[in-house]
């Protein structure tokens, strides 16, 4: 797993817009700025929407503070469309789609499932990580 000290990896990726539509984007786009970076195993389970909602109603303290955030997990930007749409609800913030598991393996938290971990990654602006915290798919 990625730590403290460790530049991110560069990784373009498809995400889910707050405005609902699914665009390209590079994490390489995000320096320059504060980004915190979490992650979560799959759409559709018990406990991510609590974490993914908790973070949602605090997007607008994110920005105040100038820092971006982005939500990332193994299921594609269609999935996260149709969790959007029954279920979820908007959010103010990209949803990465993961199916290839670039991101969630450069980051070193893919499980023995092949799932992501829920973690967190706090990323300062020249893309170098200061915090970094993971936790087991039955831990929210």
């Amino acid at each position: 797993m990625l730590k403290p000290g460790d530049c991110i990896p560069d990784y373009k990726c498809q995400a889910l817009m707050p405005d609902g539509d699914i665009q390209n984007i590079d994490l390489a786009d995000y320096r320059g700025k504060w980004a915190v970076l979490f992650f979560w195993p799959m759409d559709f389970t018990f406990v991510c929407p609590t974490e993914i909602k908790g973070f949602n109603q605090l997007a607008t303290e994110f920005d105040k503070h100038d820092c971006k955030l982005l939500g990332a997990s193994v299921d594609s930007v269609y999935v996260h469309r149709a969790w959007v749409q029954n279920g979820l609800g908007k959010m103010s913030f990209p949803l990465i789609g993961d199916v290839g598991k670039a991101l969630s393996g450069g980051f070193g938290i893919l499980d023995s499932q092949g799932v992501a971990l829920r973690a967190t990654f706090i990323i300062n602006p020249s893309g170098i990580i200061e915090s970094a915290s993971a936790n087991a798919l039955n831990v929210g």
